[in-house]
């Protein structure tokens, strides 16, 4: 095979349009559940949140929030989003106080979404697909619907808060942590690390690109021609 010195341009160049997609799709993450309050300081009704987080303009009408007992397995609750996600990545939903407002601030939708003290898990669906789940308390024998390991059962006033709402390792006790002031609206969200599907992608390019050159290296100028 001829390996010149345009052909192993023309070959970087094909690596780093493919690599350039593959982030710019896992740059665009899965609507996750970035935080929760489910039980609040004072009366819960129009008081509590779900938070979610995603690429910005994804639509999320037909979404499905369920709220599923812990001691059961059975969903006690079922809310129906409508709407699309901002310029920041964030979809705040208030509980509705009982007149169709809620005492979240700027809410993107108002809805029943009170859901039950842990133990309980709280899914976001599309149709039979779950996108994201979280579990929180102490699940012993009971019925868990997050993901991995639950997250802590949260104190009156605090919430449960992704870490890092960019990332979802599918274990709710790592991504999880509890705040003391919750914070509708507001996600952190650092460097998002090469997921393990893209770095594999790329540790094989760069062993094919180091098998290239290997092929071409002694030949300088023309193209020479190799044997496999």
């Amino acid at each position: 095979m001829f390996y010149t010195g345009k052909s192993r341009l023309r070959f970087t160049q094909c690596v780093c349009i493919c690599a350039a997609v593959l982030s710019t799709s896992s740059a665009q993450a899965q609507t996750v559940i970035s935080e929760l309050l489910y039980d609040a300081s004072s009366a819960d009704n129009g008081n509590v949140f779900v938070e979610l987080y995603g690429s910005p303009g994804t639509v999320l009408d037909g979404l499905l929030l369920e709220g599923v007992n812990g001691s059961d397995g059975v969903v006690y609750r079922s809310v129906e989003l409508a709407g699309v996600i901002s310029s920041s990545g964030v979809f705040l939903i208030g509980d509705d106080s009982g007149d169709g407002s809620s005492f979240i601030s700027n809410a993107d939708l108002v809805s029943e979404i009170d859901f039950q003290n842990g133990p309980d898990s709280v899914v976001l669906r599309d149709g039979d697909i779950v996108l994201d789940a979280l579990g929180y308390g102490d699940f012993t024998g009971l019925f868990f619907s997050g993901e991995g390991n639950a997250a802590p059962d949260a104190s009156a006033g605090q919430s449960l808060a992704r870490r890092n709402a960019a990332l979802d390792s599918d274990d709710n006790l790592s991504d999880f942590i509890v705040l003391d002031l919750p914070t509708p609206g507001a996600v952190p969200v650092s460097a998002v690390p090469v997921p393990p599907a893209l770095g594999l992608f790329l540790s094989g390019i760069l062993g094919l690109a180091g098998v290239a050159r290997k092929r071409g290296g002694p030949a300088r100028g023309a193209g020479a021609l190799t044997t496999g």
